[in-house]
Parts: structure tokens; C-alpha cells; sequence
């Protein structure tokens, strides 16, 4: 049985929105998406919802707030949370319903307001552990600063080659209605931002957005009866690891803080189910989960698209490029511009949709007939890829 996208929605995403509540934020979604693929809420079986730390508004669970209003009462409804990696997360499970029989039709919606915390720095911090880690002071920030710093010095990579991947995603999100941070801007400019935790300026790091997004998916004989263009999920892959960061850095995993191996074995995985054997050529889009400038390097090349060490060199050669590139590296601006923690993975997973169903508007890209999305959460604890197609690898 083949698996796709039947409509996607997302809202325009921004630092805060004060004219509507997160209810009315997760039912703008729900609504927009059964609009776009002109459904009722009765044509959808199940309802999988993303949402990632509620501590970020101060309200415990609101996901339970929200099954009114997004049209849930009835059906089987149930909340995913992986961090960052949530909305990757909530694509894999809707997947899992619909390709077991579960469901014919299912409805992934989430909202974020991240805004509403003072400091979501400290929020994200209690990923650390309490007694070990956390007094380091680690934080996502000096940890990120830690591995980029690693990397840099394995590679000979420079901040300026960090800052041209900031300048090119600012520019691509220019021609997203929804991103967050968009604009022409100068590898000057990314250098001369602020310190935050160094190498790491403020330009190398993504804003606190809040928004929402949604998306349906439907087997085979909804696609039909729905879709005329649709996006197939055809590899799909998600592992986890040790909670302990040092557990990671042994002999045995042969990696250190710079190069997690993580994102290659979901790769290896993700690509094999669905019939990629060069990502390089066979892949046109990569919409990767990305928050802070050192990350699409990492994934391109723990991913395989190329050498380790590479992707600083290729970007310069303009092989990450929306136009003329061999592969378009978030099309969207991705993550480093736009993330709204809740639905950053889900909004990925539409990004790479919209450019195989042709619905990408400004953002599209020729001739796109496989496109992924990826997603991270805890500190590199979680990692998720989706690849979609223009054609069915699953009959």
C-alpha cells in the first residue's frame, strides 16, 4: 500500500501571536489543511498532535485543550513529543497508522508559542542531566559552540564558511511567506553579530518562533479520491540515543562531540526503504532540521552527500544552490530561519512535500522528484528523516 501527503497548512511564523490563543492557533491549522484538500473533519479517522515542551507557555498538556477544536472528539487522538524532532516524530506515527490499516486518513496538527517563556534557554536546559551536565553550564547553545568549534578544527573550516550558509537561507526564506527571518544580508554582517557562544554569533542561530502547521495523509484509495498530485512517503527512519552525553564520545561509537553518527545510520536506513543509493543525484531537495548554522554541513555529509569535511567547499562551488545547485539545501530558509519548536519538523516535512506535489509557490524548485525532511531533538538524542516522492516505491 503507498502512503502520501494529501494537503499540508502553515501558519506565517513570527516571534509571538497575541491576537489568538494556542487553541485557536491549532484549530487555524486543522482547519486550513482539511480546507486545502477539500475535506470534511468526518473524512479523517485520526488525529496525531505535535507538541514538544508545554513549558515554553507555562500550561501542562495543552494538547488536551485542543481536541475540541480541532475536531477530535470521537476519534483516536494522541500527543507526540521527541523535542525538536517532534514534528519528524508525528509524520512517522501518522505513517505508522495508515500503513497498518489503522486509519485510512490521518490529521497531524501542532501550535507553538515559545515566545510566552522569558528565557527558553532555561527550558531547554533541564534536557541536561541534573547532577553531571547541567552545572557545566551546558546549554543547546555552548554545546552546539563546543561541536562546531570540534568540527572547525577537524576540517579547517572557518566561521565565514558558517556564515554563507546563514547568508544563502536568509535569502531562499525571502521568497517564503511564512519564515520568520528573511532578508539579504552579508557574510559581514553574520560576523559582526553579537557573541553568543563562540564561534557562534547571533546570526548563526535560529529566532524563537510560534505558529502552527498541519498536514494529511491517506492510503492509497485517498489519495486517490483527494489528491491528484500527491507527495508519497517512501523511506522513513527514527533512532534515538543514550541519554548520557559522554556515552556517546567512546571507542566504540568511534565518533566524538563534532560528528555524531546518529544522523548516518537513520540515513543509511531511511534511504534504503526508500530506494536511494546516491543521495547527491537522486535527491533534489533536503529541507534538514537545521537551528544553528554548523548543522547542514553535518547532515549533508553524515547523510552522504558528500565527503566529510566537503560541504563548506561545495557550498562556495554553489552545489547547495536553489537555482543551478545539485541539491536545493532548504529551499525554504529552513530551520536557522524559521523555529517553532513544536512544528519545526512538521513544518520540514511539508516544505520537502510542497515541492513534489508542485505547491511550493516561490520556493519551488524544478524537476523535484525525491525531496527529504529531517528532525532533532534533545541534545542530538533524537533524529528522524522522511524521503518524499513523485512516484510510489511501496505498492
Amino acid at each position: 500500500m503507498s502512503v502520501g501527503v494529501i494537503a499540508s497548512w502553515q501558519s506565517a511564523f513570527r516571534t509571538s501571536h497575541p491576537d489568538k490563543t494556542f487553541i485557536e492557533q491549532a484549530q487555524e491549522a486543522a482547519v486550513g489543511a482539511l480546507k486545502a484538500a477539500k475535506m470534511t473533519p468526518d473524512d479523517i479517522d485520526a488525529i496525531v498532535f505535535s507538541l514538544a515542551p508545554t513549558f515554553f507557555m507555562g500550561v501542562a498538556d495543552a494538547d488536551h485543550w485542543a481536541v475540541d477544536a480541532i475536531f477530535g472528539a470521537g476519534k483516536p487522538i494522541f500527543r507526540v513529543h521527541t523535542g525538536g524532532a517532534t514534528g519528524g516524530s508525528v509524520v512517522h506515527a501518522a505513517y505508522a497508522l495508515v500503513e497498518s490499516g489503522m486509519a485510512r486518513t490521518v490529521l497531524m496538527v501542532g501550535a507553538e508559542r515559545i515566545a510566552e517563556t522569558p528565557d527558553a534557554q532555561k527550558v531547554l536546559n533541564l534536557i541536561f542531566d541534573a547532577f553531571y551536565e547541567r552545572d557545566m553550564p551546558l546549554s543547546t547553545n555552548t554545546s552546539v559552540a563546543l561541536a562546531m568549534s570540534r568540527y572547525m578544527q577537524m576540517h579547517g573550516v572557518t566561521e565565514e564558511d558558517f556564515a554563507q550558509t546563514v547568508v544563502r537561507h536568509r535569502r531562499n526564506a525571502m521568497k517564503n511567506p511564512h519564515a520568520h527571518l528573511k532578508g539579504e544580508i552579508t557574510i559581514d554582517d553574520v560576523m559582526k553579530s553579537p557573541a553568543i557562544a563562540l564561534p557562534l554569533k547571533l546570526f548563526d542561530i535560529c529566532p524563537r518562533s510560534s505558529g502552527s502547521a498541519a498536514m494529511i495523509i491517506g492510503d492509497t484509495a485517498s489519495l486517490k479520491r483527494y489528491q491528484t498530485r500527491p507527495a508519497f512517503i517512501n523511506g522513513l527512519s527514527g533512532l534515538s540515543d543514550t541519554y548520557w552525553i559522554g556515552d556517546r564520545i567512546t571507542p566504540i561509537s568511534r565518533t566524538d562531540w563534532s560528528s555524531f553518527r546518529l544522523p548516518e545510520y537513520v540515513s543509511r536506513r531511511c534511504f534504503e526503504m526508500a530506494g536511494i543509493s546516491d543521495p547527491f543525484k537522486q535527491i533534489q531537495v533536503a529541507e534538514f532540521y537545521d537551528p544553528y548554522s554548523c548543522q547542514a554541513y553535518m547532515q549533508l555529509e553524515a547523510d552522504g552527500f558528500c565527503a566529510p569535511g566537503t560541504a563548506a567547499r561545495l557550498d562556495r562551488e554553489g552545489a547547495w544552490d536553489v537555482d543551478g545547485g545539485a541539491v536545493a539545501v532548504c529551499p525554504s530558509g529552513g530551520t536557522l530561519c524559521t523555529n517553532p519548536i513544536a512544528v519545526t519538523g512538521l513544518v520540514r516535512a511539508i516544505d520537502a512535500a510542497s515541492q513534489i506535489m508542485g505547491t511550493a509557490g516561490k520556493m519551488q524548485v524544478k524537476n523535484v522528484r525525491n525531496a527529504l525532511a529531517t528532525a532533532s531533538g534533545g541534545i542530538g538524542q533524537f533524529h528522524c528523516m522522511t524521503v518524499f516522492g513523485a512516484e510510489p516505491v511501496h505498492n
